[in-house]
């Protein structure tokens, strides 16, 4: 349910409401805007039939929220969530573009990518310090290492940086390095993850699983506003289907589906959609034209010596010139990278 209250409401007024809801044994949560606040209530509606709140002063009007998912919805925030993580908004007319190697290797090798990104115009620096891979044999990251060596590449470049997250008990050291909190396909509905990393303050990107419709999607990211963090990012990164050609098969619908259903932004990655570097440059300029907020793109000055997803990384100078290419869509559609 969806509590609309008046521009001229006060806080004393907004209090007053969320200590009834409260009482009721509901959950307030609280979103203002630029002209309206609204209270969002969680739990069982029936509840609030004995006390009608369309009663109460400052409160102009009263809506059930329809969507299974009520803090992510549309209906419970109207205008889209910009997000801004060290000067970096995610969200809004700027396109944002987050790019570096798929797992950190080496120091020497991290700081050379993320300089390199920088100059062509991305605005993040991703790299994985604990890699989730299919066969237990596979290179599993660095752990803490690549984690400092991530921060010392945040401290010698100003990019902020987005790591991955797997285990519960790394979270408190992760949150110590990182400006975002990535959530892996693999880990979209493992939700006693999404549980602690709602209560955390970093924004969190939220990756869809490999076989997870829309409506799970979602409803996995309500896990994490429910438990007050409303900074999160959706990334589309590719589902499982029969198609064998290309590693996975993005969903282009996603994207115009998210920003009708949620507030929230959406960034697609083109790098694990479709495991080949080739593919990425029309993958990423066909997200651009369809409204993503954001891309996040897989870079290796080395790809064939990469100890992990060599064949989809692209190499720095492919992904200068993929950056000059997307400007051009970006300007196309009214946005700007």
């Amino acid at each position: 349910m969806i509590i609309v209250l008046k521009p001229e409401a006060t806080e004393a007024q907004i209090k007053h409401i969320v200590t009834k809801v409260k009482s009721i044994g509901l959950k307030p949560m609280i979103s203002r805007g630029a002209e309206r606040t609204i209270i969002g209530v969680i739990g069982e509606e029936d509840l609030l039939r004995v006390q009608p709140l369309e009663v109460f002063p400052g409160v102009e009007k009263v809506m059930p929220v329809l969507a299974p998912y009520k803090l992510v919805s549309r209906e419970f925030k109207p205008a889209d969530t910009i997000i801004e993580v060290n000067g970096v908004k995610i969200g809004g007319k700027k396109v944002a573009v987050l790019a570096g190697p798929c797992a950190i290797e080496n120091f020497e090798l991290l700081l050379s990518i993320a300089r390199s990104v920088k100059k062509a115009g991305a605005s993040v620096l991703r790299g994985g310090a604990f890699k989730p891979r299919t066969s237990p044999y596979s290179f599993q990251g660095l752990g803490e290492e690549g984690l400092k060596f991530l921060a010392e590449a945040k401290k010698r470049t100003g990019l902020p940086v987005i790591t991955e997250l797997m285990d519960l008990r790394d979270l408190e050291l992760i949150e110590r390095h990182a400006d975002i909190i990535q959530i892996g396909a693999r880990n979209m509905q493992n939700f006693d993850l999404l549980k602690e990393v709602g209560r955390s303050k970093k924004p969190v990107l939220l990756k869809r699983g490999m076989a997870a419709t829309i409506k799970e999607w979602l409803l996995s990211a309500e896990y994490i506003l429910q438990n007050g963090n409303f900074n999160v990012i959706l990334c589309e990164r590719g589902i499982r289907t029969f198609e064998t050609e290309a590693r996975y098969t993005l969903d282009i619908n996603a994207v115009p589906l998210i920003k009708s259903l949620s507030h929230l932004p959406i960034v697609v990655d083109p790098s694990h959609s479709s495991g080949r570097w080739g593919l990425v440059p029309a993958i990423a300029k066909a997200a651009v034209a369809a409204g993503a907020d954001g891309i996040i793109v897989e870079v290796h000055a080395k790809p064939e010596e990469a100890l992990c997803d060599g064949p989809q990384s692209m190499l720095p100078e492919k992904f200068a010139k993929l950056m000059v290419e997307l400007r051009k869509v970006a300007r196309a559609v009214g946005r700007e990278i």
